[in-house]
């Protein structure tokens, strides 16, 4: 361990709830988080029995890192560090999912059945930034793991907090404020937080002491930079974490496909500026609501233009009241305007922040597309911004969104024209500079899709990082460092890591055949077949009844409907042929799959085929 590192501030008692907002800079009691009495043996036994988790048990001096999500994907982010009697979590994130891939489905959150065979070693949970994807799992899962103390800075616990109070059932969260540079003791770790860079203010890092060197994991970053020189205030920052004895960097892997530095965020705002201030008539520019520091500094162009602002959309309003509670938004009084006054108003001096920018049916921009917004009506001296990229999946709303837009004659400027977005996440070259600083000695690419993952570890390869000193995990991966830092091994065994589900108030691992069967109604369709026996004679009493959804439109299928009643006639009366008593499970499964064939045949389509067989 480096010298800095030895007498780190340690956890006090008397740790609070919620901090105060508008105190963040002051320091905040912190309390040691609680040790357990536990048996090692008897662990391993409920681990393997209760949670069928076949995870061996952790031998001492050996350190453990799981990825239990976004390591296979773009979110679900949490990270768990394991060493003798202590595990740190590194963020509750979930993912979204859409209705085609899993229809019905909110979001996935990682799998914690691990966390829960083992919460009473949890000392924390330490999240690294306020986006969903890093916190949006909490409300589903901190009951299970315990509930342990949380550590972030503060524009992240107050995010936390908002959230959680849309979640009543959740217990009281201990949160805790943490400030870049401190260090603290937890269990046995020495921690350490970075200032990153990132689309949203109060992104960390964080470093991770062990007794054999230092696990660094970076969180979602970029590099502010000046034609691919880091600035001076980054240089400083993992200048000060490459002293230390570095065994494992977790790096962001998002934009690792991208060569070169990415657009510095400062270059945006310069651009964004030069439009507001020289364009003529109303300016509306959609963004993501996460974008704090893009949505705080056009509030202060507008401000510095004498221009009003009108927000529109749930979470930008949400996140805007977050950031004036968080201290990092003090508009003038006058600045932010109700839509209903928008009219009082010259349109030149009226500035809109609306969501929406991915063509989001319901958002705020799609809504003045299509003029149902109340008070705003798009002209065709209005320009609209669209400060955001899009988002892969989305390119086809986004394109309806635009065509909506131009029906009003309006001027779009979108990042394709002009440079009017940049990513929150490094490219290829920064995520170099951070890997050859660092100097760590084994590395693991985090937060990504696989692909991404493979190219980041490519990548470490071409500056000089050996290929047996890289892991590339997936989900529920068990990584060791062994033999005091000096060997990294991936165990065969896997912590589970199968896909938990929220559907709606539901919460667990939604079977594939349930997804299945939703896909197949949402494209095919539904066809319902009600056949009444006669017990007696095996025959049908009366013309099958056939109720259809989604499938064909009856009115214009009288034909094929025709056979199908036949065909379930055939069915029924061949199979029940000297069947005494009559098996009614043998004629659904006869009628599912003489009636799937025939339709699959008439109209190459798989409807649901429910059979329904009633015995008179």
């Amino acid at each position: 361990m480096n010298k800095e590192n030895e007498n780190p501030k340690k956890i006090g008692s008397d740790g609070k709830n919620m901090p105060n907002a508008n105190k963040s800079n002051q320091r905040k009691p912190l309390r040691r988080a609680p040790r357990r009495n536990h048996n090692e043996n008897n662990r391993s036994e409920r681990i393997e029995k209760k949670h069928d988790v076949k995870v061996p048990v952790l031998q001492p001096g050996n350190i453990r890192i799981i990825p239990l999500g976004g390591a296979e994907e773009v979110g679900q982010n949490m990270t768990i560090v394991e060493y003798g009697n202590d595990i740190l979590v590194f963020d509750c994130g979930f993912q979204f999912t859409s209705e085609e891939a899993a229809p019905g489905i909110d979001y996935i959150i990682p799998n914690t059945k691990y966390l829960e065979a083992n919460k009473e070693k949890i000392r924390a949970l330490i999240l690294t930034h306020g986006h969903l994807d890093h916190i949006a799992a909490i409300p589903y899962i901190i009951d299970k793991i315990g509930n342990p103390p949380i550590y972030a800075r503060n524009l992240t616990n107050i995010m936390v907090q908002k959230r959680a109070e849309e979640f009543p059932h959740m217990p009281t969260l201990n949160l805790n404020n943490v400030t870049p540079g401190e260090k603290l003791k937890i269990g046995e770790f020495h921690l350490k937080f970075i200032d990153v860079t990132h689309s949203i203010p109060d992104a960390m890092g964080v470093s991770v002491g062990t007794p054999f060197g230092n696990i660094v994991i970076t969180g979602d970053l970029k590099l502010e930079h000046e034609n691919g020189i880091p600035s001076d205030k980054e240089q400083k920052n993992w200048g000060e974490i490459a002293k230390d004895n570095n065994i494992l960097l977790i790096a962001d892997s998002t934009n690792v496909e991208k060569p070169g530095f990415s657009i510095p965020e400062k270059q945006i705002m310069e651009n964004l500026e030069n439009l507001i201030k020289n364009i003529d008539g109303r300016i509306i520019i959609g963004t993501f609501a996460s974008q704090f520091d893009r949505m705080i500094k056009i509030i202060q162009i507008a401000e510095k233009y004498n221009k009003k602002v009108v927000t529109e959309g749930r979470s930008i309003k949400t996140n805007i009241e977050i950031a004036k509670l968080a201290g990092i938004l003090i508009p003038r009084k006058d600045t932010i305007i109700a839509p209903k006054d928008i009219d009082k108003y010259p349109p030149d001096k009226v500035l809109v922040l609306a969501t929406g920018a991915q063509g989001e049916e319901f958002a705020a921009l799609m809504r003045m597309a299509q003029k149902k917004n109340k008070f705003i009506r798009l002209t065709k001296k209005d320009t609209i911004i669209l400060s955001s990229s899009v988002v892969p999946g989305n390119e086809i709303s986004v394109r309806k969104l635009k065509d909506n837009l131009y029906r009003h004659d309006v001027k779009i400027i979108s990042y394709q024209v002009s440079d009017v977005h940049a990513t929150g996440h490094g490219n290829a070259g920064e995520l170099a500079w951070i890997n050859t600083i660092v100097k760590a000695r084994f590395f693991m690419p985090g937060y990504g899709n696989h692909s991404m993952l493979k190219v980041h570890a490519e990548l470490a390869r071409s500056i000089g990082m050996k290929d047996e000193n890289i892991v590339v995990p997936d989900n529920g991966s068990v990584i060791e460092l062994r033999e005091k830092g000096t060997k990294i091994v991936v165990l065969k065994e896997k912590a589970p890591s199968n896909i938990v589900m929220v559907d709606g108030f539901s919460i667990g691992d939604i079977q594939e055949v349930v997804i299945r069967d939703r896909q197949t109604l949402a494209q095919d369709g539904i066809f319902v077949v009600i056949a009444t026996i006669d017990l007696s004679t095996g025959k049908l009493r009366k013309s099958p009844d056939i109720i259809s959804r989604g499938f064909v439109y009856l009115r214009e299928s009288q034909d094929m409907l025709q056979q199908a009643r036949r065909i379930v006639k055939t069915t029924v009366e061949e199979n029940t042929v000297g069947m005494r008593p009559i098996n009614f499970d043998i004629i659904k499964k006869e009628l599912s799959d003489n009636v799937g064939r025939f339709l699959l045949k008439k109209t190459d389509k798989r409807p649901i085929i429910i059979p329904v067989v009633l015995g008179v």
